[in-house]
């Protein structure tokens, strides 16, 4: 009995911590679209926070799935749970093995995907942002190399422009002088004119795609250890359902002998062969 409730409570944690995790991401995703301005059009082909909400649901959805079967003990909530669990499993799996076998469509479609990024910039507060971030993070500018936020129409770089950001880059492409404590914000102005090295001084001119891969693989035992220690979470948590489901069913399938045995029993007692002896000897 101690073994069952260990697989019970154990099931029930990790569940819960999904829970949980699925609950602040739906929290943030509907904070994120009511917040953001009702002007602004959406540029990506999935908008993030719609994406938030959606992932936060159907997580919290299977999730809720493992916590309330495990605790009540529900086989066909359990059997949902663990079947879409490994729907989930299997996708990821074949979304890793095609990546890695059409690793060149991939790298093309990542590649147009910030370019479109690059293009809406300054439409979306919430993608400007989230580009900034990135290139200060990895310090790179554009997808290739810097020359590629001519591609964005404040930032185009042509005599007809008559953006004051012309030929120039967002201020998150700038280097960070050394005692410097107020922003600059246009250093970044006319740096598309300048040759590499030039450049290069003020600005980081290699591209983000390039630095994103980079650090992939000079971290890329850290993102196997999370890759795989999130597969085998799940696969953890398929066991342990599994593993619930098949002692409540043998728990039920002893009771039901049981009750097989007790109406037997019972027969036996109200009913006896038509040619009973029942004289005393």
């Amino acid at each position: 009995m101690r073994g069952y409730r260990g697989i019970k409570y154990t099931l029930f944690i990790f569940c819960y911590f999904f829970w949980v995790v699925s609950a602040i991401l739906t929290a943030v995703g509907i904070y994120a679209m009511v917040a953001k301005e009702k002007d602004v059009v959406d540029t990506l082909t999935v908008d993030p926070a719609l994406l938030l909400v959606v992932v936060g649901s159907l997580m919290f959805l299977v999730t809720f799935l493992g916590c309330f079967g495990a605790l009540r003990n529900a086989t066909c909530l359990l059997k949902t749970f663990l079947a879409i669990l490994a729907v989930v499993f299997l996708l990821q799996i074949a979304a890793g093995a095609v990546g890695y076998v059409f690793t060149d469509m991939v790298m093309k479609r990542t590649e147009k995907l910030m370019m479109k990024t690059i293009v809406h910039y300054r439409e979306d507060r919430d993608l400007e942002n989230a580009i900034d971030y990135i290139q200060k993070k990895f310090k790179c500018c554009g997808v290739d190399d810097y020359k590629d936020w001519s591609n964005n129409v404040y930032f185009e770089c042509s005599e007809n422009n008559p953006s004051l950001e012309a030929c120039g880059v967002p201020f998150s492409c700038c280097r960070h002088q050394e005692n410097q404590t107020v922003l600059n914000t246009m250093c970044g102005y006319g740096m598309q004119e300048e040759q590499e090295d030039s450049a290069n001084k003020h600005i980081f001119t290699f591209g983000c795609l390039d630095k994103i891969i980079m650090w992939g693989k000079k971290n890329l035992l850290l993102v196997a250890g999370l890759t795989g220690g999130l597969l085998l979470l799940e696969v953890c948590m398929m066991i342990l359902a599994g593993a619930q489901i098949a002692w409540i069913q043998k728990v039920q399938r002893r009771q039901r002998e049981s009750d097989a045995r007790s109406r037997d029993d019972r027969k036996e007692r109200l009913w006896f062969p038509a040619f009973a002896d029942f004289d005393d000897e």
